[in-house]
């Protein structure tokens, strides 16, 4: 190749640094560039120089351009106007009046991701399900140009995809918006917005697919199977919340009778034979579990006034924030002037001869106060965000146990959404099995029933 004809600069490249460390590797190989509109020679002596001056040019457009297309985007997401992905985005398309709507087909898997997640099944058991089931991914919304290999590989479902959807805001009718954004112009490099640009969540943008209160129990359980650090086993909604009263580990399902008609599932201690002693709670079968839930749920109903004021009482007096944001605007205000007194103290050091051992007392003393004002802070920091999780909690409770009907039967969804964990324990002296249901919004319930009532 002797020569490349080129419209102009800026179709060359629009990075000046890019254009000519390319220009120059192509010079070593005797290869010239022309180009057609500024009519420039690349072998020609003033070539370089001109191809600078005229690369920056294209640079700044480039710059500009990335500009403007920022600025208008920003200014759409400030406007509350939701944008998808549609082309690999599951259970929505573009309607005719150009806002999201819904596809009934992939929907429905979206609301059967969620629904097997709050029975229990991990998100590696529902990518499995997906593909042993044949669903399409969203990945197959696109057309690909791939291989068939290539693209049986992108078309399949994987953990980070279900995960995806548990997470995604927008399966309950909102959107948060400018997730990322773009670091460079040049390098086009896109970053997770951790708060360097702002963001902004519009509220009931398109039509929802889940309901707030599912994606809301979605989010909780996410959170407590993350704060396990993989102690979860994922056999169902009971799978690490039953405690057991004697040693305190986790229950485990266990298959009683498996190739036969007495088939059953029972939950026992996973330590109970571990070690010299024998843990002392008993076993308990998932259908008595199950009746010990109904039956809290019916005495908390007939009981429901009572339960509803003891929620909004816990949130309004218990997990009020007003005293500790007040403690913190008080210690703010104390770290600012610990802050001036350090730095006229170091600062009348450097400028007059004084006592060494005196300064380094009093900067000592100041340097503990400030540090135990910042620990403090960091405690209040903290003890808010628990506050506000708890409040979370309890309204979702809320929002379910207003919802439950008398004719009360076993639902997983409601269980992982207002129980915390079960303990059981067995009560020896009057030979009977208890189990206690430690209830999200603070409350405890208590059931007892004779060891023989169940198989348990």
């Amino acid at each position: 190749m002797d020569l490349i004809i080129t419209k102009s600069v800026s179709r060359f490249a629009r990075n000046t640094v890019d254009t000519l460390t390319t220009i120059r590797k192509l010079k070593e190989h005797g290869v010239e560039v022309y180009f057609e509109e500024q009519n420039i020679y690349t072998l020609d002596g003033k070539g370089e120089l001109l191809i600078t001056i005229m690369s920056s040019l294209a640079q700044e457009e480039s710059r500009s351009i990335s500009e403007n297309v920022t600025w208008g985007m920003r200014k759409r997401f400030a406007d509350g106007k939701v944008s998808m992905p549609y082309k690999r985005f599951m259970g929505y398309r573009k309607g005719t009046d150009g806002l999201p709507e819904i596809v009934e087909e992939e929907a429905e898997v979206v609301r059967a991701i969620y629904k097997r997640f709050l029975e229990g099944d991990t998100i590696c058991m529902i990518t499995k399900k997906l593909n042993e089931q044949g669903i399409p991914s969203p990945a197959e919304k696109k057309k690909l140009t791939a291989s068939d290999d290539e693209q049986e590989k992108k078309t399949k479902w994987c953990t980070g995809t279900v995960e995806s959807i548990l997470t995604n805001e927008k399966y309950k009718g909102d959107a948060l918006l400018q997730k990322t954004y773009c670091t460079d112009f040049l390098t086009k490099k896109m970053k997770l917005n951790e708060g360097e640009v702002p963001q902004y969540y519009v509220q009931d943008s398109h039509p929802a697919i889940v309901d707030a209160e599912l994606f809301d129990l979605v989010q909780m359980e996410l959170a407590r199977r993350r704060a396990l650090k993989g102690q979860y086993s994922g056999n169902g909604c009971f799978a690490s919340r039953i405690v057991c009263g004697d040693c305190g580990h986790f229950y485990g399902s266990k298959v009683w009778h498996s190739n036969d008609q007495y088939r059953k599932v029972v939950w026992r201690c996973n330590h109970k034979y571990n070690g010299q002693k024998k843990c002392t709670s008993p076993h308990v079968s998932q259908e008595t579990l199950e009746c010990a839930f109904e039956e809290v749920m019916r005495r908390m109903i007939a009981q429901r006034e009572y339960v509803i004021a003891a929620c909004r009482l816990a949130v309004k007096e218990v997990l009020d924030a007003d005293d500790l944001n007040q403690e913190r605007e008080t210690l703010e205000e104390k770290l600012l002037l610990l802050n001036e007194r350090i730095c006229r103290l170091v600062n009348d050091n450097a400028r007059t001869e004084i006592d060494q051992e005196a300064y380094r007392r009093e900067y000592d003393a100041l340097s503990a106060q400030y540090k135990q004002a910042t620990d403090r802070i960091r405690e209040i920091d903290e003890e808010v965000r628990s506050r506000e999780a708890r409040k979370k909690q309890i309204a979702l409770f809320l929002r379910m146990f207003e919802k439950q009907e008398a004719d009360v039967e076993f639902d997983p969804g409601a269980f992982v959404a207002m129980v915390e964990r079960v303990v059981v324990q067995q009560k020896m002296k009057i030979k009977c099995i208890g189990v206690k249901f430690e209830l999200r919004n603070g409350q405890e319930w208590k059931i007892r029933f004779k060891k023989g009532d169940d198989a348990g």
